[in-house]
């Protein structure tokens, strides 16, 4: 699956002041720039996403 043909949404960890990031979730997870898609994604396994997710809730507390 090309990053044309990936389902993108917004990240609810994404603010409103325009610097957001946009995950697509398939067989791995994908992340890239709102604002600049042209420059391509960053792509992580379930389980790491997971360990990533962890650590930024536990940095809100």
């Amino acid at each position: 699956m090309t990053s044309d043909e990936t389902s993108w949404h917004k990240s609810s960890y994404s603010g409103s002041s325009g610097s957001c990031v946009e995950v697509a979730e398939a067989e791995s997870v994908r992340v890239r720039d709102t604002q600049n898609r042209d420059l391509g994604h960053l792509g992580f396994s379930a389980p790491e996403w997971a360990a990533f997710l962890v650590c930024v809730r536990d940095r809100e507390l």
